[in-house]
């Protein structure tokens, strides 16, 4: 196959940043949204864009269709998962090409968690319309189903999201003051300190993938949290690491053994001035160097 034209690589170049976003809200793994968005490339260079109305358009549908299939086969995979699945973690500022990704609110580890309840129809139509506001038309040729089919997967996906909101985003200085006050109680050693900082309902989420140990069920409950963070902060040091903006929340990034790829990437949530949610990833198959 002959080199794509200039145009159609400064064109499809405006548009990476966008589609890895649009590909990760739907999948939850940076993987499969580069891999998506390498094959939307190379469906491109063999068509043209001068045969192409709506460049933006036809390369959001063309990730989405792909991102589809993958989620499929991601249910399978994830039925299999040992322990809590947690997205792959997109770090601010570790790859300028993937700030784009945290640009939304709902790439955050809550509201991903959320979309995970539903079915890949649901997830595909409610991201197409609901974050990319494109029609029902185009969503249903997405789906391969009929417009009614495609508005019924968004309703259904919008009613799973209501039942079940995460917190809503902190202003980034509250959740600076939350967590460094979270960090401050937990160097005390003391669990009554740290349990102060979280808020009545927090989750504490780790993700080793049957192949780092980690907590195989969430722990919720200010007491259970704070018991199990002091135990780890003594036994584990998974808790001592640099800060770091994680899915667009404050977290942190412990580095591994070999200071080629992170340990532990960690995000926290934060709703009414207290930790609301910890979700640590510890698979290494979701750390990037």
């Amino acid at each position: 196959m002959p080199d794509p034209a200039p145009d159609v690589v400064t064109a499809f170049r405006e548009h990476r940043a966008h589609l890895v976003a649009v590909g990760y809200r739907m999948t939850g793994s940076l993987a499969d949204s580069e891999d998506a968005v390498q094959e939307a490339w190379l469906r491109l260079s063999r068509t043209g864009i001068s045969e192409i109305r709506d460049l933006r358009a036809w390369l959001t549908t063309t990730v989405a269709r792909l991102c589809l299939d993958r989620l499929r086969s991601a249910a399978v995979r994830r039925e299999q998962h040992v322990g809590p699945w947690l997205p792959e973690p997109v770090v601010g500022g570790a790859d300028p090409a993937l700030d784009a990704v945290l640009q939304a609110d709902d790439v955050r580890m809550a509201a991903m968690l959320v979309l995970e309840r539903l079915t890949p129809p649901q997830r595909v139509a409610f991201v197409l319309h609901e974050a990319l506001d494109l029609p029902f038309t185009e969503i249903a040729d997405v789906l391969g189903c009929t417009e009614a089919a495609a508005r019924q997967h968004a309703s259904r996906a919008r009613r799973v999201i209501a039942d079940s909101p995460g917190p809503p985003p902190a202003p980034s200085t509250e959740a600076a003051e939350v967590l460094e006050r979270f960090a401050a109680a937990l160097a005390t050693g003391d669990a009554g300190a740290v349990a102060a900082t979280l808020h009545p309902e927090v989750v504490f989420v780790s993700d080793g993938g049957g192949v780092v140990r980690a907590a195989r069920r969430p722990v919720s409950g200010a007491d259970k949290v704070a018991r199990l963070l002091v135990g780890l902060a003594r036994k584990e040091g998974v808790l001592d690491g640099a800060p770091a903006l994680v899915n667009g929340d404050p977290g942190w990034i412990v580095p591994g053994g070999d200071g080629a790829r992170p340990a532990v990437v960690t995000a926290v949530a934060v709703r009414d001035g207290l930790v609301a949610g910890i979700y640590g990833v510890l698979d290494p198959s979701k750390l990037r160097p």
